[in-house]
């Protein structure tokens, strides 16, 4: 699966981690609902570090398209808030 972070870059991810990115995704999700400024930092910047770490990044002279697209790192939750839709940011949900 081919992962984006806005402003960051692209990354393959195995489809093993989806399940990790998708339960950041939902306490993200939480942490906006209820406007926790500090906890949707720390699990957004968790969030990056897990597509980062365990992703492997794509050449910037490969054009692929991206399965999912997450936020920069710099993402406000106000920005956040207007751009969550009923999947959160990683679509798929199974609930």
């Amino acid at each position: 699966m081919i992962v984006r972070i806005a402003t960051v870059g692209q990354y393959r991810l195995d489809d093993d981690v989806i399940s990790e990115l998708q339960r950041f995704d939902d306490e993200i999700e939480q942490a906006a609902a209820g406007s926790d400024n500090e906890a949707f930092q720390h699990l957004l910047q968790q969030m990056n570090d897990l597509v980062t770490q365990k992703g492997t990044p794509l050449p910037d002279d490969e054009i692929v398209t991206s399965d999912i697209i997450l936020p920069p790192p710099d993402e406000t939750l106000e920005e956040a808030q207007k751009r969550l839709g009923a999947e959160g940011f990683v679509p798929g949900r199974s609930d």
